[in-house]
């Protein structure tokens, strides 16, 4: 009679069971799961489900169908519940309209479907008689109401012609969401002017539309968010691989400021008060630099185009906002006599009076007044300006490369208040010069005639220097025992800003009838190819600060350098040291991965996790494939193990067929005779070796 296994036992095999069927168990709860709760929920019945006809029937088949429900219900055959007629009427209405249906059918868009719930709660309780219908309502939308771009298939490929970026809105002419948000966009694609591609696709551009829709696991085209929906091109894009979508909140403000940092990659123009402009932008600014100060009733963040030109500008300008409050205008006024807002300042030289502009903004005006004003009274000689001034013996004069002779007038000197007084000076200088006087005597306009035709010819250019950030430049030009006083560091209390003038000539006969040799050495091309094309002379000024004795040697200078057949003489000039280091979103948007970018990605990566878990119909059969597979799996193979038995095991094949040597399990010496070491002689005795060790 058999034993029963003891309940230890019993229990142990019981939990080995268990542990080997884990897998296959969680792989079916797992398609149960996904059968019962996910597929519901990701596909509830459709409207043509509610109907009880197939999908994607004709408007016919949905009329015919709605009456048959209605003549069932008016016969008096059933009488309908209060939410089955609210889901009947709204798949009706939504079918039976041709832009809502061919949205419904093709991307899945049913974006009244909250009106369901609502109904619900409003007549509970009451007969479907008292519902007031329709449930839905139409939307009126033409094209030629809207004051926008629209685009078409034919059309899209000239918006990326260049490498300007793009801004796309896709909406239906028949959905409310895309009616509300019209008046934004249209401001939308105005802050955007000048700055981006904008237009508004509608879904009627079925090939279009498709293209730039996000896919489901099932293939269907569906918009995430709904409509309308934004996809943006950065600059250089041309294919839909490349395109961004905006997730964000449907407004202007936070539309524009999206699609300026995140597509175009522009800096952020931070707003300032009454108490921290002075402290945190005014004081903190490169003193080089034009300070562009915006005042702004609304709040609202700078526009696309402002903020392209804070990049544009950045080596001439620093930017600032300021929210206008009626109680601070009295301050603001006597500060930058602005009076109300909006309205612009630009502050340049210190002491000279802010440029002040009353009004709204708009791109072509804004650059215009920015390329006005981008420059100081005085302006500063840099190495991002010193092309453009004219001022570099590697370039050409301001009045063109044609111009053979012209002047640089420069005053050097650290910053100090004797540098701002000098600054000053030569601000007069230069507007004396520029302007005709009729009070000027006979023998006065004859002195200073020479300076004043040759600034209005751009063949004079007045600027100032920065001694301490540009010494090595600054002793180039002013070598000299008192050059310490105004290049270099400071190293006492003495600051005397000095005024020198070069003249520049090119010598265009040499350069245009110059053979082209070839080199003897390399040393003979590299010195050649490092002197500067355009010739210098220096005239250092030693004279008094009187306006009259300036205007009047800088003339006789030019009077000499023009007339006075004086030696070309090229040398190398020093380069200019860059003041500002660069910007880090001057290397680009595309080169810089930004914390936004990064999220993004990450949200990319999770969704499409969460549309194949819960929208892919096929995960549940597959889970379930899986579990079989597995259970059989390790069915079979626990089958296949050897029971265990109280018999002495038998060998397996592979040892059944090899011969077997029965060994003793217990070897003893008793039958081997002993070793020849194991005895010990009777006349043996121990032979003590001489030097060993022991003695």
């Amino acid at each position: 009679m058999a034993t029963p296994a003891p309940p230890a036992a019993t229990s142990s095999s019981m939990a080995s069971t268990f542990r080997a069927y884990s897998m296959p168990l969680i792989l079916f709860a797992a398609a149960m799961f996904f059968q019962l709760f996910v597929i519901p929920k990701s596909f509830p019945p459709s409207n043509y489900d509610i109907l009880g006809i197939k999908m994607y029937s004709s408007i016919e088949e949905v009329r015919e169908a709605y009456e048959n429900i209605s003549s069932a219900w008016n016969s008096g055959e059933r009488a309908p519940v209060t939410l089955d007629f609210i889901k009947i009427q709204y798949a009706y209405e939504l079918l039976t309209n041709p832009l809502w249906k061919r949205n419904y059918d093709i991307f899945g868009i049913d974006e009244q479907i909250d009106v369901i719930e609502k109904v619900k709660e409003q007549y509970a309780g009451e007969s479907f008689s008292k519902i007031e219908l329709p449930l839905l309502d139409s939307v009126s939308s033409d094209i030629q109401d809207h004051d926008l771009t629209i685009i078409t298939s034919k059309d899209f490929q000239t918006m990326f012609q260049g490498n300007m970026p793009a801004l796309i809105q896709l909406c239906s002419f028949g959905s409310k969401s895309c009616d509300k948000f019209s008046d934004a966009w249209k401001k939308i694609a105005a802050l955007l002017g000048g700055v981006a591609n904008t237009g508004l696709l509608e879904l009627g551009e079925l090939q279009l539309a498709t293209h730039l829709a996000e896919r489901k696991p099932t293939g269907q085209p569906f918009f995430r968010n709904g409509l309308p929906s934004l996809v943006a091109f950065p600059p250089g894009c041309k294919t839909s691989n490349c395109l961004v979508r905006y997730e964000g909140e449907l407004s202007v403000d936070s539309v524009t400021d999206w699609f300026a940092t995140t597509i175009l990659g522009l800096p952020r123009i931070l707003y300032y008060s009454k108490e921290s402009l002075g402290q945190k932008f005014l004081a903190k600014v490169s003193l080089h630099k034009v300070k562009v100060i915006f005042f702004s009733k609304t709040g609202e963040r700078a526009a696309p185009f402002i903020r392209q030109a804070a990049k544009n500008y950045w080596t001439h300008a620093s930017f600032a906002f300021v929210l206008w409050r009626e109680e601070e205008s009295t301050f603001w006024f006597n500060s930058f006599e602005v009076e109300s807002a909006p309205a612009i300042v630009f502050l340049k030289d210190p002491g000279v009076k802010p440029v002040v502009y009353h009004g709204s903004v708009n791109n072509s005006w804004f650059l215009k007044i920015m390329e006005q004003n981008k420059q100081q009274e005085l302006p500063q000689l840099r190495s991002t300006t010193s092309m453009e001034l004219g001022c570099d013996p590697r370039g050409y004069s301001r009045a063109g490369h044609h111009t053979v002779t012209w002047y640089c007038a420069v005053i050097a000197g650290r910053h100090s208040p004797e540098l701002s007084t000098m600054r000053g000076t030569m601000r007069r200088v230069e507007e004396i010069l520029s302007n005709e006087v009729e009070s000027r005597s006979a023998d006065e306009e004859q002195s200073i005639a020479p300076a004043a035709v040759a600034l209005k010819s751009k063949r004079l250019t007045f600027a100032w220097l920065d001694g301490e950030a540009q010494k090595k430049y600054c002793l180039f030009f002013l070598q000299s025992e008192t050059s310490h006083e105004a290049c270099g560091e400071r190293t006492d209390m003495t600051d005397v800003p000095q005024l020198y003038i070069v003249r520049y000539k090119r010598n265009v006969t040499e350069e245009g009838d110059k053979p082209k040799e070839k080199p003897k050495s390399i040393w003979d091309a590299v010195q050649d190819q490092e002197l500067d094309p355009a010739s210098q002379l220096v005239a250092k000024y030693n004279g008094s600060n009187e306006i009259p004795e300036i205007m009047k040697w800088i003339s006789q200078i030019i009077k000499d350098g023009d007339s006075r057949d004086l030696p070309h003489y090229r040398t190398r000039t020093p380069h200019l040291v860059p003041e500002d280091s660069e910007p880090i979103w001057s290397a680009g948007v595309q080169s810089i991965p930004s914390t936004n970018t990064i999220k993004q990605s990450i949200r990319s990566i999770l969704r499409g996790f969460y549309d194949r878990i819960g929208g892919d119909p096929r995960i549940g059969p597959i889970l379930l494939l899986a579990a079989l597979m597995s259970f059989g799996a390790i069915w079979l193979r626990r089958s296949q193990a050897t029971p265990v038995s109280n018999q002495p095991s038998q060998p397996n094949s592979k040892e059944a067929g090899r011969p077997r040597r029965d060994r003793p399990r217990r070897v003893t010496n008793e039958h081997f005779p002993p070793s020849i070491t194991d005895m010990e002689p009777k006349d043996s005795y121990q032979w003590s070796l001489s030097g060993s060790d022991s003695d």
